[in-house]
């Protein structure tokens, strides 16, 4: 499988794509004004806590205070590989108000909702996390040969002193050398103790110590030994990135590229029109079919229709072929979009139980290549696919888009009907209340249109019972829903 990383830089703002056969299948996004700041470490001063939500309040310099829960205090769930847990004591036996605690940030603030933090601190490399406060040396769970793991561990076992900190070998140390490893923990301690030296003098609310900025961690987090080529647009980008991987990851700097052609890097691989398929609501299938997404608050729903689809055997071997179609489709489409929390899938229903188990093989398989953790169920009682998607980063139409103006980000505004009669009842209202000798209605096109037209009938009746005449007037400043009701 060929395999690019594409990485297009400009003074505003930071891209890097990962591209196989030519297919997106990755986008992150960094703008210099709201860089993502998962990793950082952070002075900060606990401003509230909760018993009863297990849970602290903590400001670190950010528009909204940052959420600390008890159990973020210990080692964080699912991190650790190997590593034991210990349970969770009240958070007012760990806690003060005031109290000054280094913090480091494990989810960006999405939405209304402040940064997650932990107090449980890690510093990452290439191979390595360094956890200080914590003891014994895990494996990523996504290393799943019992002798890589078992290698990996001797390798380093030689190199932890007791009492000096715990280590997680991450996903890309795996047949990696052990002079390799020992570079990446020499690092580690290093940069641990600046961050040491610096601890004194940073104020609360001031960061400790940041993470890369996207094209380095781009390099560190995503760079495989599949990955052909990284393609670089800026020189001055392309330089760092350079002598960021001659010095920690040597095996990655023969695959650098600048690219210097003539047209945007973006569209060699048609990225930007992926990225814009990925903000419609409706995916086209090559079949016919398509796929509804619908992103809320609470989950993400996606419903498979056949569409255009009239297969050549039968109805069932139709639906099969669009769920099988729909299944691979949606694993790329949830990596693109950045989609996480709880998501529910509506495969078209399908009478043979074989059908079924294959679909969800299907989408399995599919998912086996996403780096964010996840966990898919099998099929409810309803027919849904219910899963659920690490979600550590605003999703591509959160970064990209805002609430529409005219509906509010409900995704349908009132029909021209509707409003006209929503005047008349104000009319009514107002009518009854105060004393004038005729109405002006401020409205949108539309609605004035309709209310010349189609309700003319209905305006000469109210004329007609309120006693007094009503006159229309167009403003380009008023959205569809908007309008005014004036006394003359």
């Amino acid at each position: 499988m060929s395999s690019e990383i594409l990485i297009n830089v400009t003074p505003s703002e930071t891209r890097a794509a990962v591209v196989d056969n030519g297919v997106l299948q990755e986008v992150f996004i960094e703008r210099s004004e709201c860089r993502g700041i998962v990793g950082n470490i952070y002075k900060g001063k606990v401003c509230r806590v909760l018993p009863g939500m297990q849970a602290a309040f903590v400001e670190i310099g950010l528009a909204r205070a940052a959420f600390l829960h008890a159990s973020d205090i210990s080692i964080p769930k699912g991190q650790t590989g190997d590593l034991q847990t210990a349970g969770v004591p009240p958070i007012t036996s760990l806690l003060r108000e005031g109290q000054e605690v280094l913090v480091q940030v494990i989810k960006d603030p999405l939405g209304s909702k402040g940064a997650r933090l932990t107090t449980q601190l890690s510093v990452s490399s290439r191979y390595l996390v360094y956890m200080p406060d914590t003891q014994g040396v895990g494996v990523s769970l996504k290393i799943e040969d019992d002798e890589e793991r078992s290698r990996l561990k001797d390798c380093l076992a030689t190199q932890v002193v007791e009492g000096e900190g715990g280590y997680i070998l991450r996903t890309a140390a795996e047949g990696v050398s052990e002079e390799e490893l020992d570079a990446d923990l020499n690092y580690l301690h290093r940069l641990w103790a600046k961050l040491g030296e610096l601890k004194s003098s940073v104020k609360c609310g001031e960061p400790l110590h940041e993470d890369l900025p996207l094209t380095l961690r781009a390099l560190r987090d995503l760079y495989t030994p599949d990955v052909d080529r990284i393609r670089i647009d800026s020189s001055e980008t392309y330089r760092k990135a350079v002598k960021f991987s001659e010095g920690f990851m040597p095996e990655c700097a023969s695959r650098l590229e600048h690219y210097k052609g003539d047209h945007p890097l973006f569209d060699l691989f048609g990225v930007d029109d992926d990225i814009t398929k990925a903000l419609e609501r409706k995916i086209m299938l090559k079949s016919g079919g398509y796929l509804i997404f619908d992103q809320t608050e609470a989950m993400t729903t996606v419903d498979v229709n056949t569409g255009g689809f009239v297969g050549h055997k039968n109805l069932e071997e139709t639906i099969f072929k669009t769920n099988l179609e729909a299944a691979q489709a949606i694993a790329r489409q949830l990596r693109v979009r950045n989609l996480g929390g709880i998501i529910i899938l509506d495969f078209i229903d399908m009478d043979e139980v074989e059908h079924r188990e294959q679909v969800l093989r299907t989408l399995e398989k599919a998912m086996e290549g996403d780096r964010a953790r996840h966990n898919i169920c099998g099929v409810s009682e309803l027919g849904l696919v219910e899963m659920t998607r690490k979600r550590t980063r605003e999703s591509l139409e959160h970064i990209l888009c805002e609430p529409c103006p005219s509906c509010a980000g409900k995704g349908y505004a009132k029909s021209a009907e509707t409003l006209c009669y929503e005047i008349f009842r104000e009319i009514i209202r107002e009518a009854k209340q105060y004393e004038t000798t005729q109405f002006l209605i401020l409205a949108s096109q539309d609605v004035i249109d309709r209310l010349n037209d189609q309700d003319s009938t209905n305006v000469a009746e109210l004329e007609q019972f309120i006693g007094k005449p009503i006159l229309f007037q167009h403003d380009s400043q008023y959205s569809r829903e908007q309008f005014n009701v004036v006394l003359m």
